[in-house]
């Protein structure tokens, strides 16, 4: 089994339902998205078209984040995922270097250090820490502890991060985060070695293809059809 994932553009309303979702789910700090976009506009008005196409770890067969890892912090997982371990990760940024659609971050910083501020806004208000204290959580007052069974939920300073396919749910028999939060249901995962599972089907209907198909890298996110916009008389 190889798990992948099919984008239906035509379905896909650029809501960013998915990347917030995806912060919610993987704790994931202000300035990382695992989940993102690539939002264009071409053109002159009134002749303008505009084009959003959400982007993720596209989970690569021949990954060349793991080809560029010397650590192999980067590595191939069980069911075809790119995953990463942040305890052999020594913060070369191989991978990013690598990775042809950008979608692997860095930590500059010790993510989500506002909440040890312990300065507060006024007199009986809490602090960031305080409030950090109360709610019990790590890093942040609002972290999943789900999350933390294959990743933790706080990454470290000088270290890279990206898109797991939500790993935990995978293994509960759940969705990645980022499928269940689609309002219009542009998000399929499943697998892509069942020529019968839904996913295989709408590649084949729709001819889905990969961004950049033309490097050879083993894609395992699809997208099919295209936003077409409608006019009303």
């Amino acid at each position: 089994m190889r798990y992948g994932m099919v984008i239906d553009q035509q379905k896909c309303v650029g809501c960013a339902g998915c990347t917030f979702a995806c912060k919610a789910e993987n704790h994931t700090p202000p300035e990382i998205n695992w989940c993102d976009k690539i939002i264009s506009t071409r053109g002159k008005y009134p002749d303008v078209s505009f084009e959003y196409i959400s982007t993720m770890c596209n989970h690569c067969d021949d990954a060349p984040c793991v080809k560029g890892c010397p650590t192999q912090a980067m590595h191939k997982g069980d069911r075809g995922l790119t995953l990463h371990d942040p305890d052999k990760c020594i913060g070369c940024k191989a991978c990013m270097v690598n990775c042809p659609y950008g979608v692997i971050s860095f930590n500059w910083d010790r993510p989500h250090r506002n909440w040890q501020d312990n300065t507060g806004v006024a007199a009986g208000t809490f602090t960031p820490i305080r409030m950090l204290e109360e709610a019990g959580g790590e890093g942040s007052p609002h972290c999943n502890p789900e999350g933390a069974s294959d990743y933790p939920l706080v990454r470290s300073r000088g270290t890279v991060e990206k898109c797991n396919f939500c790993v935990h749910r995978l293994k509960a028999g759940l969705n990645p985060a980022c499928v269940d939060a689609c309002p219009s249901q542009a998000r399929v995962v499943g697998d892509l070695d069942d020529p019968d599972s839904e996913i295989s089907r709408l590649i084949k209907k729709y001819d889905g293809k990969p961004l950049r198909p033309e490097l050879g890298t083993g894609s395992k996110v699809y997208y099919i059809r295209r936003y077409t916009p409608q006019h009303r008389s």
